[in-house]
């Protein structure tokens, strides 16, 4: 099962973990871990390549931890997007992918 963890700061995101395999099928074929992983790596790269933000950033095989170094209204609001997208994922795979908040 893939488990994300959004960290909340102030009542805003301030990064997230995403950790584990969703099972589905053999890896190469699994388009839920493919989803999850594009989303992220999406966000990711939009907060770090557009925006110019730092992160302190932590990615081996199957897990990603990113916290933001500094906020910007523009890079809660991705991270926001990327919980909203994996939340999605998660009620129409409800066995393959779990997500949680940590204050």
């Amino acid at each position: 099962m893939i488990r994300a963890t959004f960290y909340i700061r102030n009542n805003e995101p301030c990064g997230f973990v995403i950790d584990g395999h969703s099972g589905y099928a053999e890896c190469g074929q699994d388009i839920i871990c493919a989803a999850v992983s594009s989303a992220a790596y999406m966000a990711v790269n939009t907060v770090t390549e557009i925006l110019g933000i730092d992160i302190d950033a932590d990615v081996n095989d199957g897990y990603m931890k990113i916290m933001l170094s500094s906020t910007s209204k523009a890079a809660t609001d991705m991270l926001k997007g990327l919980q909203l997208h994996l939340t999605e994922l998660a009620k129409d795979n409800p066995d393959f992918i779990e997500i949680t908040t940590e204050v």
